[in-house]
């Protein structure tokens, strides 16, 4: 999100910084290297990427900045592997893919039909228009005017979960559970909570533009959009191992002393690092979640009053236990069943489904070398497996408390996968890296480790996530805690539309005359507030 934003505004015309805390770009969506082998820091399975439409957010995100990348189309986007001996492949093709569902569930196969073409209905309408930032006034009107018809169909959308709308076609437990881990696997949510304009967008564009993986790791996607912003030649660019500690915040007419302000009439000038250097900008975009953003870089008397109530709204998800493997390729080679399939989800236990402790909730699994052989030495293979994880079942514990844990829980992970779909894997392990939500706290700066904001009770779809300008002047939100949430082609969609909000606050953009932009953005957000 925040490397979109950034060469989304240098592409405009504005001189941008991007502040790394790592060595690396990314984050979550960056890489490492290790014994020859290339692991994911995140997800392996990849929106966006595709070459039509306009939700193939990270491909236009790149062309915009004058990048491209090989990827690698996946004909199956996962392998599920469930309670009672369930067994489901989610094809790339929608067709074979209905075949599928009606092969396991023929009762209710008419259901899901009509459960589809509703999404349908959602990617259809978000697939005609140019995705910008939905607070911005002018873009909005000139939206609507060229997509009327679409308009008012996503509209029908936007305050309804994807299991509302499930319910309203299907009645079976079983079929309904299935749906809620399709959610679950990319927005940590059950169907009840996943609003349906995300739903729509996501399990449609894997039939469209198709699941695709990027030649040489996921993290060459950040790479790219750092170097481009690199050459933008207007002074752009990124400055690693830059850990910001504190948002400058300064009353409107005076210089910040060091003390808090209140909200209204506060205003972003720059930001402070982890080695007392301040850097003073006309704009400040965080990347960090909200509770890092309100919760740690602003003052406590500067936090507007909508940010708490954010706060009461939404709450942290789990973390993540990951393991990432370096294996014998016969391990994988050998189960015939499912050694072409790059990705799979295994729970044993429908209960256990949401479960994010003792390594015993739904286990995600991804074998990226099986669709790009670059990323694993000759007659290896990388396999990718995380399950979520609360960070307090690994605080206070000592040196050798943790050690022993992160082992213990990484046997019980490799013995959950060996069980259900490759035999003999803990005797083909080559390389072992295990990290908790100690690790992902440490080098991803996310509080608690946590993936990203999940609603604390069921809400009205997507109404009330918020966009990127906060009520700090100058001050924007970018990423997962903004609008529309969390996965990669969300957070770019996010950076497009931080990008265009900021170019046209800042005047490279056109938009309407202030007053009148501002005052309609402002009713927008109220409203929005009160829902």
């Amino acid at each position: 999100g925040g490397l979109v934003t950034a060469t989304q505004l240098a592409r405009a015309g504005a001189r941008v910084l991007v502040l790394e805390q790592y060595l690396i770009p990314g984050g979550s969506a960056g890489h490492f290297e290790r014994g020859g082998y290339t692991f994911d820091v995140g997800a392996s399975m990849i929106f966006g990427l595709g070459d039509r439409g306009s939700t193939n957010l990270l491909t236009r995100a790149l062309e915009d900045a004058g990048q491209s990348i090989e990827s690698i189309l996946d004909p199956v986007q996962i392998h599920y592997h469930l309670p009672d001996g369930l067994q489901l492949r989610v094809h790339r093709d929608f067709d074979e893919y209905i075949r599928e569902l009606g092969r396991v569930f023929p009762h209710e196969v008419k259901g899901l039909r009509a459960f589809y073409r509703e999404c349908w209905n959602v990617f259809n309408a978000l697939n005609a228009m140019r995705l910008l930032s939905l607070e911005e006034p002018r873009y909005l009107l000139e939206v609507f005017f060229q997509h009327p018809v679409a308009c008012l169909q996503l509209l029908r959308y936007f305050a309804i979960n994807a299991g509302a709308v499930a319910r309203k076609h299907i009645s079976d437990p079983t079929v309904l559970r299935f749906l809620d881990i399709d959610c679950y696997l990319w927005s940590v949510m059950p169907a009840d909570l996943t609003p349906m304009v995300n739903a729509g967008m996501v399990f449609c564009d894997r039939h469209y533009g198709g699941i695709r993986y990027p030649r040489g790791g996921v993290g060459e996607i950040a790479k790219k959009l750092a170097t481009a912003l690199d050459g933008f030649g207007n002074g752009s660019g990124v400055r690693y191992r830059s850990r910001v500690t504190r948002v400058l915040i300064e009353a409107e007419g005076e210089r910040e002393r060091g003390r808090g302000t209140k909200a209204r009439g506060a205003r972003a000038t720059g930001v402070e690092l982890a080695d007392g250097t301040r850097l003073r900008a006309r704009t400040v975009v965080s990347n960090a979640t909200r509770w890092d953003t309100f919760g740690r870089l602003v003052e406590e008397r500067a936090v507007p009053v909508e940010e708490r109530r954010w706060a009461e709204r939404y709450v942290k998800s789990p973390s993540f236990l990951s393991l990432h493997l370096g294996v014998d390729a016969a391990v994988i080679e050998n189960a015939v069943a499912a050694r072409r399939d790059c990705h799979h989800i295994v729970l044993e236990d429908w209960d256990d489904m949401e479960l994010a402790r003792d390594a015993a909730g739904t286990l995600f699994v991804s074998i990226p070398s099986v669709v790009d052989p670059s990323v694993a030495p000759s007659g290896r293979h990388v396999v990718h497996m995380f399950t979520p994880s609360w960070l307090d079942e690994w605080d206070g514990l000592s040196p050798s408390e943790y050690k022993a844990k992160k082992n213990a829980l990484a046997d019980k992970l490799i013995s959950r996968l060996e069980a259900k779909v490759f035999p003999g894997l803990s005797g083909a392990i080559k390389l072992k890296i295990v990290g908790t939500p100690r690790t992902h706290r440490r080098f991803l700066g996310r509080i608690d480790g946590s993936y990203g904001p999940v609603p604390s009770k069921r809400l009205l779809g997507l109404l009330s996530m918020p966009f990127n300008r906060t009520a700090v002047k100058s001050l924007y939100c970018v990423g997962d805690s903004a609008f529309p949430g969390q996965g990669l082609n969300a957070v770019a969609f996010s950076g497009y539309a931080c990008g265009h909000r900021v170019a046209v606050d800042l005047g490279l953009r056109p938009g309407l005359p202030k007053p009148l932009d501002n005052a309609i953005a402002g009713l927008l957000s109220d409203a929005r507030l009160k829902i």
